[in-house]
């Protein structure tokens, strides 16, 4: 996270953001485990105007699952990369949908 990136920061009343040990308490986990899937750089907290760390819901979805991947056994360097493959083979298979539709729409022939 660098000062010069505007969007690593964000204001209280921009929408919902939850301190570290709110986000904590909500995934189930220690302030901890956050920070180390901070090292991990799976997730990255925001920053608030007082420089609070500050975690979005997205990222608390991100946690449990790691959270979850730990509990059964998992390293918490590898429950990182399998959240990251799993999230790239999410996107894969939506931009492949959403492009396979747009051929069917294109396709000579097909009802609009």
């Amino acid at each position: 996270m660098t000062a010069e990136n505007p969007y690593d920061r964000l204001d209280d009343d921009d929408y919902p953001a939850y301190t570290m040990g709110r986000a904590a308490e909500i995934v189930g986990t220690t302030p901890g485990f956050l920070r180390a899937l901070g090292a991990a750089r799976l997730i990255t907290p925001l920053r608030s105007e007082g420089g609070h760390r500050r975690y979005s819901r997205y990222q608390l979805r991100i946690a449990a699952r790691a959270r979850e991947l730990v509990d059964q056994g998992t390293p918490v360097e590898a429950a990182c990369r399998i959240i990251i493959l799993e999230d790239q083979l999410e996107e894969a298979q939506r931009i492949n949908e959403e492009l396979r539709r747009s051929a069917a729409r294109d396709r000579p022939g097909a009802d609009a």
